[in-house]
């Protein structure tokens, strides 16, 4: 007579041991102990904060170019050497240096009409930078030591605004997006500076919202690194994505 009360139990674990296997191939399982998080700890925090950045970057430095009128907001029908020519004479908000060009190349810019071979102003690319729905114009001027000059142009109420000027040697310039990147060789072997630039809505202005120095290798499909030039534009000594407003 207790024959039928062990069908109810049988059932149960046969249920139990179905439910078991078909758990063990999803399930979360544990990867043992890992490290506790630690937070941030300050150093040396008896030192006074800077009051002044170590060097001028040339972030956030605009400047509206004279005698340049953008009809519509359409800078696709500007004339690249004519903009580059105007900027020559352009006051920036702040002085910084970066947008200064050599003698020589300024040579070869005034001269670009009667030398077009030699004339330093590379063919304009356009892409909304700035999220308004109007095209940017962005413009590169070949400097000498394989180093390149990259600025960024706004339409702004029939004027245009440069609001992104630096140099730099080169390894490639991308848009990605609303970013503009540039690949610059690091002096570190394998190694080499990679910088997103971006608009920024309080200043008005492409700032580098990223700058990081990445390893690189043939498995990444990137050619190796050239020399860096003497002359290429210093960085910050702390690799750190700036805070985006």
């Amino acid at each position: 007579m207790r024959r039928p009360r062990l069908l109810p139990a049988l059932v149960a674990v046969a249920g139990a041991a179905l439910l078991a296997g078909c758990g063990t191939g999803g399930e979360l399982r544990s990867a043992g102990r890992v490290p506790a998080a630690v937070g941030p700890v300050r150093l040396w925090p008896t030192l006074p904060p800077a009051s002044a950045a170590p060097y001028d970057y040339g972030e956030g430095e605009t400047a509206r170019i004279p005698g340049i009128r953008v009809p519509g907001g359409d800078v696709r029908q500007l004339d690249p050497v004519a903009v580059v020519r105007a900027g020559l004479k352009a006051l920036p908000d702040r002085s910084s240096g970066v947008d200064e060009l050599p003698d020589r190349t300024v040579e070869q810019i005034n001269a670009c009409r009667d030398a077009p071979r030699s004339c330093p102003v590379l063919p304009p690319y356009f892409r909304d930078l700035t999220g308004d729905g109007k095209d940017e114009m962005v413009l590169a001027i070949r400097l000498a030591g394989r180093q390149l000059s990259v600025r960024v142009y706004m339409p702004d109420a029939g004027a245009l605004i440069r609001i992104m000027s630096t140099s730099d040697a080169v390894i490639s310039v991308e848009l990605a997006g609303r970013d503009l990147i540039m690949r610059a060789p690091s002096a570190i072997t394998g190694y080499e500076y990679r910088t997103a630039w971006s608009w920024d809505d309080r200043q008005r202005a492409m700032l580098p919202t990223q700058d990081e120095i990445l390893r690189i290798g043939q498995d990444r499909g990137h050619p190796p690194s050239p020399r860096p030039s003497a002359r290429r534009t210093p960085r910050p000594t702390v690799s750190v994505p700036a805070e985006r407003r």
